[in-house]
């Protein structure tokens, strides 16, 4: 049985993943469907390598930490104990991949915007190749909630928009009430005058 390897490739990151297709499902020799091992590259840090577990990892903890950041939300996510971390920094992004063997320190990179870019699109790609049929175990994205969207967001500016309609109403009411109505005297004469000639 020959291995099958295929590599997604951008800018600054290039994913390769190795395998053999799952012949219990009746998948053909140009398919993967058993995970073998995957190497990415990002420009200016080491190639990293792992197995099937930390290759989902990855994919799960970053995809959705890009979700968050096209809406303008930078927060971590992955947790302290879990394989893979990123959260916003100043450089940009940094990702922290945790060992499992013991005795090795967490390994930190820190990427810019395009280097994120460049790797989403890389497991995007991934994700959406017909010839891997692996069940990643992907989480079910929902909409971002209210709070999560205006977490960020400045008390007044979150608040500016109910502020002005309610200031405008205010104000308009104000004008109506300290505004002379006009009486029409022309009406109440030829309204008295018809009564008098019945």
């Amino acid at each position: 049985m020959i291995k099958k390897s295929f590599i997604y490739e951008q800018n600054s990151a290039q994913l390769k993943v190795d395998g053999l297709p799952d012949h219990s499902l009746g998948q053909s020799e140009e398919m993967i469907g058993i995970l073998s091992g995957w190497e990415l590259k990002l420009v200016g840090a080491p190639i990293l390598e792992g197995n099937r577990l930390h290759l989902q990892s990855l994919i799960i903890v970053v995809l959705s930490y890009s979700r968050y950041c096209l809406s303008g939300v930078y927060k971590q996510f992955g947790n302290s104990d879990g394989p893979v971390q990123i959260l916003p920094c100043k450089l940009g992004h940094e990702i922290i991949l945790t060992s499992s063997q013991e005795g090795v320190e967490p390994l930190k990179i820190q990427i810019d915007d395009a280097q994120l870019t460049d790797l989403v699109r890389c497991l995007d790609d991934l994700l959406h190749d017909n010839r891997v049929k692996i069940n990643w175990k992907l989480p079910f994205y929902k909409p971002l909630n209210t709070t999560d969207l205006t977490i960020n967001t400045p008390f007044l500016e979150r608040f500016t928009p109910a502020i002005s309609g309610i200031t405008a109403i205010f104000v308009f009411c104000l004008l109506y009430i300290y505004t002379p109505q006009e009486v029409n005297l022309n009406n109440k004469e030829n309204q008295t005058l018809h009564y008098q000639l019945k």
